[in-house]
């Protein structure tokens, strides 16, 4: 269980809400809640009432208030509250934009290293790749599975504590704006940006214009990890000049980069042995994959 994240009264505050009718009790909160089928310590969980085109969370509240809980936030003002006289109801606007809002507050609170990923493929594997790669000297915190949405990516932050060292979150978006609110949740120091195709253009103009909607995770990092080969990225970053106040890190098979990838050899056991030049040294790894795209995950 995690540790207190804020009382009430202060969720409140951050999500510009109100108390319907009044507070009732400022319950220290621990945990969020979305989903009504999930386990939870009652006294110290919040339920946000969050609505979709397929579902809205305001049904289950009293499933929920029934089971024990007791903190709500909620966007609509015509819910016959009056058998939940002993529980807290917050009126915010949106539901998600107030989840998304008590995060960014949560992440405020730390200075550790973060590093966001996005890109329409590869997301989730080089996050479980860099997890393996640092947990055994470093305590790590990453985001769950593939929760890379409006939704995931503050159920992800949420987890960070005082405990871990370093952070990895994935950030996915389906159409423009999106990736501006998840910036402010995951305000990653050092950013990788993958790839880009053709996943979830459907609402973009053209890939360009979803390059660009990407690249605003990355406009406040430290350091920008890509490959330039990657026409649609290295066109978009050299023309939004972002590398004017942020430093870049490159690999490239076919031009000059940081990291020059000068041979891939698959043998007859199935493994790639990857062959590169980094500060006028060849280095070599190994990975048990052959397929290009485990190859390229394996570079970034």
């Amino acid at each position: 269980m995690f540790s207190q994240r804020f009382t009430i009264s202060e969720i409140a505050l951050i999500t510009d809400g109100k108390f319907i009718p009044q507070l009732i009790n400022d319950a220290p909160i621990h945990d969020i809640l979305i989903d009504s089928r999930r386990m939870f310590k009652a006294n110290n969980t919040v339920f946000f009432a969050l609505k979709s085109k397929r579902n809205d969370g305001h049904k289950y509240i009293q499933e929920l208030y029934h089971k024990g809980l007791r903190n709500f936030i909620i966007s609509n003002s015509n819910l016959d509250l009056s058998e939940y006289n002993d529980a807290n109801f917050i009126l915010v606007n949106d539901t998600l934009s107030a989840l998304q809002a008590l995060v960014a507050r949560h992440r405020k609170k730390f200075t550790i290293p973060v590093i966001g990923i996005t890109g329409s493929n590869g997301k989730t594997i080089i996050k479980e790749w860099l997890h393996q790669l640092i947990s055994p000297d470093r305590k790590v915190v990453r985001s769950p599975k593939s929760y890379n949405s409006q939704i995931g990516v503050p159920l992800s932050v949420w987890q960070m504590d005082k405990d871990y060292e370093l952070a990895i979150f994935e950030a996915g978006i389906s159409e423009p704006e999106e990736m501006l609110n998840l910036q402010k949740i995951i305000k990653p120091s050092i950013g990788i940006f993958t790839n880009i195709g053709e996943a979830h253009s459907e609402n973009f103009i053209n890939r360009i214009q979803k390059v660009g909607e990407k690249l605003k995770l990355f406009t406040k990092v430290d350091t920008l990890i890509y490959c330039p080969d990657h026409k649609e990225i290295q066109e978009v970053i050299i023309r939004s000049e972002v590398l004017e106040s942020i430093k870049a890190f490159t690999w490239s098979r076919k031009q000059e980069a940081d990291l020059q990838i000068t041979k891939t050899l698959q043998n007859a056991i199935h493994q790639t042995e990857i062959t590169g030049l980094y500060k006028g040294d060849e280095i070599k790894i190994t990975i048990g994959f052959i397929n290009e795209a485990s190859i390229e995950n394996a570079i970034d």
